[in-house]
């Protein structure tokens, strides 16, 4: 039995954080120089060029890409042979408080939808955990601002809608967010499962590197499909009008019931923060 010292998941918890909101990840870079590239208006370039040149400047003096650092996402694959003196639960709710407090990060979180009242560190942080084999412990950490997750929708199809359903809710979701989504978007799309499994798939989704397409080819043709259709809306840049409305659309699926065709979509803006670790 492997075993990882609370302190120092906490550290490298915190220090994801601070990573993770302040520089953004490589993948991401390249989606908006892809998009910069592509684009076909004058206004969605320029909105390009000004997020490309806040993330330079953002990572260089080690500040937030966006005033929303929103609240942590934490997916963990934790190994059946693996154990974490002094708790998983507690160890990753200090990193994100440890984190936030030293990035000096804005604290977003209530207590609740009724209790307004800010919870002062940032936590309880948002945690997802899978037993995986072995002895890792893997970690992916998505920072998710109000903006894009308000504009989010969940509908429970029907096998006779299909696919061509799915399709016209994902694209009408986006047309509905328009420029309160803050795009360009990525998108993620959760499908099967019962209600709340589809939900975190789609938010699950969102930390696959930008534009990775989903092994499964019918899965993978269908992010190509949506990404199109998306792009045809003319949202564009920051809602100004344009071809790249979204950066990437990431479609994962699960096991369902025979009457139903659960599809959830999870949005994320330009300030596209995802960051991973491997204790």
């Amino acid at each position: 039995m492997r075993t990882i010292a609370a302190e120092d998941l906490t550290e490298a918890v915190a220090q994801l954080c601070i990573t993770a909101n302040t520089c953004l990840g490589e993948d991401q870079l390249r989606a908006l120089r892809r998009a910069r590239q592509d684009e076909e208006s004058d206004h969605g370039r320029e909105v390009l060029d000004r997020l490309l040149e806040n993330a330079a400047v953002s990572c260089r003096d080690g500040v937030p890409f966006c005033q929303d650092t929103g609240y942590a996402v934490l997916f963990v694959d934790h190994g059946e042979d693996l154990r974490v003196e002094g708790g998983l639960a507690a160890a990753l709710d200090e990193g994100v408080r440890r984190g936030y407090e030293r990035g000096y990060l804005r604290k977003s979180l209530v207590r609740g939808p009724v209790d307004r009242r800010n919870t002062g560190d940032n936590t309880p942080a948002v945690v997802y955990t899978d037993l995986v084999p072995g002895s890792r412990l893997k970690i992916r950490l998505l920072i998710k601002g109000a903006g894009c997750d308000n504009m989010s929708a969940l509908r429970m199809l029907t096998p006779a809608e299909g696919v061509e359903g799915m399709v016209r809710f994902v694209v009408e979701t986006i047309e509905r967010a328009g420029p309160n989504a803050s795009p360009p978007v990525t998108v993620g799309v959760g499908i099967g499962g019962p209600f709340e499994r589809s939900a975190v798939l789609a938010k699950k989704a969102l930390t696959r590197p930008s534009g990775e397409a989903n092994p499964d080819p019918q899965l993978a043709a269908l992010e190509r499909r949506l990404l199109e259709e998306i792009n045809a809306t003319g949202v564009g840049p920051a809602g100004y009008g344009g071809t790249q409305t979204a950066l990437a659309v990431h479609v994962e699926s699960f096991p369902t019931h025979i009457a139903a065709f659960p599809v959830a979509v999870n949005l994320d803006c330009h300030s596209h923060r995802t960051r991973s670790i491997e204790l």
